[in-house]
């Protein structure tokens, strides 16, 4: 059943750690070697990226635009998050993880968290349960392999299905991020037990440098994320916030887009009132003081 309503004006009394009232979650996707290619057996190719002359058989340049992402732009964006001190959440498919073991256990070793995005990059709308489940398992047991640390958290390439959430509790998820609905996290009840939601977000997203091209340059992008974490902070004076920041390695790992990324983390970084954590560490904070309510 959908709720329009919400937490509505009754927000929980509520504080991040240090008395924060926002806290900022970066989302670093991982999706590189999970994607669909012909090269890799598939029938098709991944259909959405900034190539404008989609093939129907191998595709070097569709390819190679995904392996940038584990060849160049990790180590400079994972420096980058080192030199201000900063967490983020390694979203990613257990194939990648498969394929790039070594990246998912750099982001261990520098103190991220890594969370499962999925066996494949793909949606799971009218998948059945069984097909499903065994995808989630199969995400699970490749970052648990490749990492040594089972995976709490989970979000699911565009939709969902009717029964994802049954099955990430099932198999013990803390938490997952298939909702858009809300600047605040909230508990939702499945299978006689509450289960966590950590909303995330597409507009304070690099996604939008290629789907719409609403973000143009470094600057752009840097101004419209600042300006939400600047809005949700004063909220946040009254109630808990959480902002997503959505990001890509192939994506905001290109030299003229990592400014921004420089940018941001240092409008937080001198900014009071906010909190930079991974995901796991915002569900555990939650859970721990606000319980299930």
């Amino acid at each position: 059943m959908r709720d329009f309503q919400g937490y509505g004006r009754d927000l929980p009394a509520f504080r991040w750690p240090g008395n924060a009232g926002l806290a900022v979650s970066f989302v670093m996707n991982f999706e590189e070697g999970a994607e669909f290619s012909v090269a890799d057996g598939d029938v098709r190719n991944e259909g959405v990226y900034e190539v404008i002359d989609p093939r129907a058989g191998w595709d070097p340049c569709i390819d190679s635009h995904f392996e940038y992402g584990t060849r160049t732009a990790w180590w400079r964006i994972a420096d980058t998050f080192d030199r201000f001190d900063a967490p983020f959440t390694l979203s990613s498919c257990g194939r990648a993880v498969e394929r790039s073991p070594w990246l998912a256990q750099d982001a261990v070793a520098r103190g991220h968290e890594v969370s499962a995005h999925g066996y494949r990059w793909q949606s799971h709308a009218d998948m059945g349960m069984e097909e499903e489940e065994a995808l989630i398992l199969a995400s699970l047991a490749a970052i648990t392999q490749a990492t040594g640390q089972r995976p709490v958290g989970w979000h699911t390439r565009s939709a969902c299905t009717p029964n994802t959430r049954a099955l990430l509790v099932k198999h013990g998820f803390l938490y997952d991020s298939d909702a858009y609905n809300d600047d605040t996290p909230y508990v939702v009840p499945v299978d006689g037990r509450r289960h966590l939601v950590l909303p995330y977000a597409f507009d304070t997203n690099d996604m939008q440098f290629q789907h719409t091209q609403r973000f143009d340059t470094a600057a752009s992008f840097a101004e419209y994320v600042c300006d939400a974490a600047d809005w949700l902070a004063r909220e946040g004076a009254h109630a808990p916030r959480m902002l997503s920041v959505g990001l890509h390695l192939r994506m905001i790992g290109r030299p003229a887009r990592m400014k921004a990324l420089e940018q941001i983390l240092q409008h937080l970084r001198t900014k009071e009132g906010v909190w930079i954590a991974t995901r796991a560490q915002i569900a555990r904070h939650w859970l721990a003081v606000h319980g299930g309510a």
